[in-house]
């Protein structure tokens, strides 16, 4: 009797010290994973604000001469000239090279939507620079980031409150920081790469997933089409890259894409600044995204070839872009679309 009551005792309390076990572990296990959230994510913010505030610089500018008061990002409805310069070591063009690629995108703190407006690099345009119509990608080369902001403000009548200059060593370093992202090629296309290896990149059509050299390929190419599908296949293939950045499976890739971004970019904006623009890919599993670009024609002269802008669309398009920073009302026929659903196309052209 003595002998089974020892036992039984001896069992309760193994079974008291496995359970106590179990509590723990159970305890400790979300505790581990919540201390190693916080010491992943502090990580990542001093590496973030180490790497990025290297690409910062003055400019000068406290505000834009367009704006009446100093804009606050986490507040505010902003504007971000993007700025794609095609200098290179191979090129030795560092100081004196044209913007191959430039967007203004203009973004809605509240809506936490963007648009992205791509104007052609041979748009023919007023550079205050130097005092006379060229194209607009000649405005870097004449004064750099100042003159090329001063141009967009002067054609577009809408404040540049940041810019984000960006080589193309930058994109390509992205797109294979996250292992590449898919797109659609709409024709066989041979192109250089980023040496200026003619014929070094062969590209089939159709969906498939491009590395870097692969996507500045398809971004760069306008041999069988116009500027204006060039400028729609960019902005795709940065809308590409915004999607897969924002994904759950590209977290881990954070820190090669902020090494690649931050050796490559220069910047008016501050790390701070940079923090508020995070929320705008928070807002749902995808960003309210939509593109634009500025129509017009061909147009030939004794001086070259220019894309000559419809004006009746640049208004347009000015007007657009101005209710979306709420810089003006909406007009009423365009308040009852957007209630009623008929508004919000993917891809929109004026």
């Amino acid at each position: 009797m003595t002998n089974n009551t020892s036992q039984t005792r001896r069992v309760r309390r193994q079974k008291k010290r496995r359970l106590r076990k179990k509590r723990v572990f159970f305890v400790f296990v979300p505790l581990l994973v919540v201390f190693v959230t916080v010491i992943y994510a502090t990580y990542l913010y001093v590496e973030a604000k180490s790497i990025l505030s290297e690409s910062h610089e003055d400019d000068g500018r406290e505000k834009s001469d367009l704006r009446d008061k100093v804009v606050d990002p986490s507040e505010d409805n902003v504007t971000i000239l993007i700025a794609g310069v095609d200098a290179s070591d191979v090129r030795n063009n560092s100081n004196g090279a044209r913007t191959d690629t430039l967007m203004l995108a203009t973004l809605n703190k509240d809506e936490k939507s963007v648009r992205l407006l791509s104007i052609p690099r041979d748009s023919y345009v007023y550079i205050p620079e130097v005092g006379y119509k060229t194209k607009i990608n000649h405005a870097h080369a004449f004064g750099g980031i100042p003159a090329t902001i001063e141009t967009v403000e002067n054609l577009m009548d809408i404040p540049v409150d940041y810019y984000a200059k960006l080589n193309f060593e930058a994109f390509i370093d992205v797109v294979n920081a996250l292992n590449g992202i898919t797109v659609n090629v709409p024709y066989e296309l041979y192109e250089q790469n980023s040496k200026d290896v003619a014929g070094a990149i062969h590209l089939q059509p159709g969906e498939q997933k491009l590395n870097g050299e692969e996507a500045l390929a398809l971004a760069r190419t306008r041999k069988l089409d116009n500027d204006i599908e060039r400028g729609k296949r960019q902005q795709k293939i940065i809308q590409a890259v915004v999607d897969k950045t924002t994904s759950i499976g590209s977290i881990t890739k954070i820190t090669d894409i902020m090494e690649a971004v931050g050796s490559n970019l220069t910047t008016n904006m501050k790390f701070d600044e940079m923090k508020s623009f995070v929320s705008y890919g928070l807002k749902g599993s995808s960003i309210d995204f939509k593109t634009m670009t500025l129509q017009g024609s061909d147009n030939w002269t004794n001086s070259g070839y220019y894309w000559q802008l419809d004006q009746t669309a640049l208004m347009e398009t000015k007007q657009k872009l101005k209710e979306h920073l709420e810089l003006i009302d909406k007009t009423e026929d365009e308040a009852v679309q957007e209630s009623s659903g008929e508004t919000g196309t993917q891809n929109e052209s004026y």
